[in-house]
């Protein structure tokens, strides 16, 4: 508005240029204070060269322009780009904002209070006051402070702001729950079994703040470019204005030149988008619960080549289930409440699995003595009267029973009854459903080499590998082996691309610190998968593996556009700027708009694709 009315008065009334000069003062002052403050402090802290600065020194030199012997005032083009600079601040600042609630976001998962149970009495305190091993009751509504195991109640959880998912995960008494959730129905009293500090909350929370820490290499390379760069361009626009002098040429003219020269070349659209489409890029990514740990993994991710991904627990679940009953003597429901019964004090992952697939044994009324478990074979007990053997072919070759083999893939478990062969039973690691689907994503997003490793049987990791469409795989290996084929892949792979190796984070941390990016299945917040690990999947799923790059390659992109788009537009005004073509308000264009432009386009990282 007072611009307006300036250029009114100009047009309207015949005043001197001193009169003209305190009229535009008063909207230049108003709207460009705080940056002639920011320089002013720059030269103080010996920070001449920044954008403030460069702004600052072209509109007071356009302001002054008017007073040379034949030049025309430039009063309203000065106010002008000090006003359009204002308002690319005021886009940047809006950009950083929500760049910045991206990641907030997380923050809002920190826990205020506790309630804790002491001597009778249930106390609010700050979650850093509760040990191990107290009781901490959690009411509908709220936030789980810390990590423990449900003693008593049962409730359904809120996980979104850890995984992105919005489906709630059920909770009841023996589950183990994470701080960050949100408490949905009932009222559940919890142990904790970890101080607030190593809490997964805390873990995530100070993981997140430390994101901008490792930064990319095009962030860096515009960070040391600009402090190179900026001194040199004010030496060229001096030079400009100076050098033509010498030929003939009019001072006005040049300076005018020189003045829209620092302008353009003023580098503040590389130095705020590109990080600002990084930061974004990391937002959008943790509120799909893909926590990168750094803007230097961007880089690395948009590059990956090969993908090399550990079965158990990345590919499958990780735990043993009973995939088919084969019985012999007796029907399938009378075979497995023998072997549950046999199985009921087994501590191994296999009589785990017995009992799970047949939850009543406990509770049928079953005699069940004599339990003796027999190393290298498997486990005899007699249930109600009759002898009954639960294991594998040397077990049943040591009672004589005819066991019979099974064409199915996975561990079979061997039951007799009295000497007598009653069946077996298939247990097996269950595939994930997303495996296939994660698989099937890599490829088509260009990832020229899939390979599986495992620990497992060479059956079972054929079996896995063959349904899953894997055509690449490594069956029996220590963790040692791992490492030594992924050195072999490292070496093998295509110049300019990468290896990821995707695991669970519990026992792949050498190879996982091998690869070029480790890739971890964070499992609710896992510790080891955080430690480990360069990108967390906070929800186990496979699929999000092919998600982290398309964000990683689609930031990386927007970073490039906002270079090559800054770059082209400066190198022309700058141009037309030199020959005399160019005018203020092309050059305002070329660096605040540019900005503008750029910080637009940067805040489309926030909005990353969901899966």
């Amino acid at each position: 508005m007072l611009l307006a009315i300036a250029v009114y008065i100009e047009k309207s009334f015949n005043l001197s240029t001193w009169q003209l000069l305190l009229i535009y003062l008063i909207p230049y002052l108003l709207i460009g204070h705080s940056t002639l403050k920011e320089a002013a402090e720059g030269l103080a802290h010996g920070d001449a060269f920044n954008e403030h600065f460069l702004m600052s020194i072209a509109t007071i030199g356009a302001l002054c322009i008017g007073f040379l012997p034949g030049a025309e005032t430039q009063f309203p083009e000065a106010v002008f780009v000090m006003l359009f600079f204002q308002v690319g601040e005021l886009f940047e600042g809006y950009a950083e904002g929500k760049s910045r609630e991206s990641i907030a976001h997380l923050m809002d998962i920190r826990p205020d209070v506790a309630n804790v149970e002491r001597n009778g009495e249930l106390l609010t305190v700050s979650p850093e006051q509760v040990e191990v091993g107290e009781i901490i009751v959690i009411k509908p509504g709220e936030k789980v402070p810390l990590d423990g195991v449900v003693a008593e109640g049962n409730t359904a959880l809120n996980t979104v702001a850890l995984t992105g998912e919005s489906v709630p995960r059920d909770a009841a008494a023996g589950d183990e729950v994470i701080s960050g959730c949100v408490n949905l129905s009932g009222v559940i009293k919890v142990r904790t079994t970890k101080s607030f500090g190593e809490s997964t909350v805390s873990k995530i929370i100070e993981l997140v703040e430390h994101s901008g820490d490792k930064k990319s290499k095009a962030e860096t390379f515009i960070t040391r470019f600009a402090r190179i760069y900026t001194p040199i361009v004010v030496i060229a626009a001096v030079l400009l204005a100076v050098v033509p002098l010498f030929f003939g040429g009019a001072f006005h003219t040049w300076l005018y030149r020189a003045l829209m020269f620092l302008i353009v070349s003023c580098p503040c659209a590389l130095v705020i988008s590109v990080p600002l489409a990084f930061f974004g890029g990391i937002g959008g990514a943790s509120r799909q619960g893909i926590l990168i740990k750094g803007t230097s993994y961007m880089d690395v991710l948009a590059q990956v080549g090969t993908i090399v991904l550990d079965k158990t627990g990345t590919l499958t679940h990780g735990q043993f289930e009973v995939t088919s009953v084969h019985p012999n003597t007796c029907d399938e429901h009378h075979l497995l409440h023998l072997a549950a019964h046999v199985e009921h004090f087994s501590t191994h992952p296999i009589g785990a699995a017995l009992r799970d697939a047949f939850p009543d044994e406990a509770t049928d009324g079953c005699l069940v003595t004599d339990v003796e478990e027999i190393a290298g074979q498997g486990v005899r007990a007699t249930v109600a009267g009759d002898v009954v053997c639960v294991g594998n072919t040397r077990m049943m070759d040591a009672v004589g029973a005819k066991w019979r083999d099974c064409p199915h893939v996975g561990t079979i478990i061997h039951v007799s009854i009295n000497g007598d062969y009653a069946g077996h039973i298939v247990i097996n690691d269950k595939i994930k459903d997303e495996s296939a689907r994660a698989i099937a994503e890599l490829k088509a997003i260009g990832v020229e080499r899939v390979v599986m490793l495992t620990g497992d049987r060479v059956e079972v990791g054929e079996d896995v590998a063959h349904k899953l469409g894997i055509g690449e795989h490594y069956s029996g290996l220590m963790p040692a082996d791992k490492v030594e084929h992924v050195e072999k892949l490292l070496s093998e792979k295509t110049a300019g691309k990468t290896l990821a190796f995707v695991g669970d984070g519990i026992n792949d941390a050498p190879v996982l610190a091998r690869a070029d990016v480790g890739i971890a299945m964070g499992g609710l917040g896992s510790d080891a998968a955080i430690e480990a690990a360069d990108v967390v999947l906070m929800d186990d799923k496979p699929t999000k593996i092919a998600h982290a790059i398309k964000i990683a390659r689609r930031t990386l992109g927007i970073a490039r556009q906002n270079v090559w788009f800054a770059i082209g537009v400066k190198l022309a005004v700058l141009v037309l700027a030199t020959l005399g073509v160019a005018t203020m308000w092309m050059a305002v264009f070329a660096d605040v708009g540019v900005t503008v432009l750029a910080v637009l386009n940067s805040m489309r990282a926030l909005n990353s694709m969901h899966n």
